[in-house]
């Protein structure tokens, strides 16, 4: 079968691999279309990175070569004896595994499970004709939904599940610092919160996305913006505040934005550590919590839902390229820095 194989940091290529095997409890999905996002670009540029060792995960022993590709849809053409119900079935898959008997299994928290891999991070995924998944990764796809729309459900998830971490409660005022992909991804959940939101970013481009998708307010500001300057221009101080960008200073940010007695949810990823005044957090009694992935039997079936009932694909903007291609189309710095739009791999041209 054709995939995209990383073998080193810059070296992707695609190839002939063999099919991969089932196990008892698997099933073989042809694959429609996969998303990328900045870890897949994150990866690309740096990895592979995130392959587990061989005492953790029996699944893998080595750091490259790997198959990428993690936000995936498809049709099940094959199953483990375990899993032969989805046979025919068009699915979307939560990419993250769990094991299903540890305590965080048992206590619903499957993105903190102690075996815990992601399919095309930790082992080969779906930037290929075909992949190999647990069935309990899966949900079917409605037929309400189409392909272009599905496709998103793995992401929207990871931004549903950072909703849930929020709790919300009643008419809050919500800040959403950064809207990148993860950003919108939060604000299209947040279109069922009955108290103003906010969006913030350096992008009037994003901004324009960020309205779209039901922002009440939007803010732009340089990168350099203090809080001080950013609460100026959101007008009121938010009770939490989500930031998304991972950017250096995000967090400062973030907690000299947030109302006393409020929230902080970090949901992008730090590249570096960042200064922090903690003397502050404390006499306001601001929360600083985190989110990670998502919780696939509760997030999954949730993003399906709204990706059937609210078309998003066409506002976020979703750039498709053949899988023959995405080295040149994605991949490649000089397309990343002119996209604004989600990059989505059609793996059958």
């Amino acid at each position: 079968m054709r995939a995209a194989v990383l073998y080193a940091p810059k070296d992707l290529r695609i190839e002939d691999v063999p099919s991969p095997a089932l196990g008892n409890g698997d099933v073989l999905v042809k694959v429609a279309l996969n998303g990328l996002c900045g870890t897949d670009f994150s990866e690309y540029d740096h990895g592979p990175l995130m392959v587990p060792l061989r005492d953790r995960h029996p699944v893998t022993g080595h750091h490259g070569p790997i198959i990428l590709g993690h936000e995936f849809i498809g049709t099940v053409v094959d199953a483990g004896p375990a899993a032969r119900k989805w046979i025919g079935l068009r699915v979307a898959s939560g990419a993250g595994v769990s094991c299903g008997r540890c305590r965080w299994c048992n206590a619903g928290r499957t993105n903190l499970c102690d075996r815990y891999y992601t399919i095309g991070l930790s082992t080969h995924g779906a930037l290929a004709e075909y992949v190999a998944v647990p069935q309990s990764t899966l949900i079917e796809i409605p037929a309400a939904c189409p392909d272009e729309e599905a496709v998103l459900a793995q992401p929207l998830a990871v931004g549903l599940h950072a909703i849930d971490r929020a709790e919300l409660r009643g008419d809050e005022h919500v800040a959403v610092l950064g809207i990148g992909a993860i950003g919108a991804f939060i604000l299209t959940g947040l279109a069922r919160h009955r108290g103003p939101v906010t969006a913030v970013d350096v992008s009037e481009e994003r901004l324009r996305v960020a309205r779209a998708l039901g922002a009440t307010r939007s803010c732009l500001v340089s990168p350099e913006a203090a809080p001080d300057e950013i609460r100026e221009l959101v007008g009121s101080t938010p009770e939490v505040v989500i930031e998304c960008s991972g950017s250096f200073g995000s967090l400062g940010r973030a907690a000299g934005l947030v109302e006393r007695g409020g929230r902080v949810l970090l949901v992008g990823l730090q590249k570096a550590p960042q200064p922090l005044d903690a003397a502050k957090l404390v006499l306001s009694e601001v929360e600083i919590r985190t989110s990670v992935a998502h919780v696939c039997s509760r997030n999954l079936p949730d993003a399906l839902s709204l990706l059937c009932a609210k078309r998003i694909a066409s506002i976020i903007g979703v750039h498709v390229v053949p899988l023959t291609t995405v080295l040149s189309d994605a991949f490649a710095p000089t397309a990343r820095i002119g996209a604004s739009k989600k990059f989505v791999v059609d793996v059958t041209r």
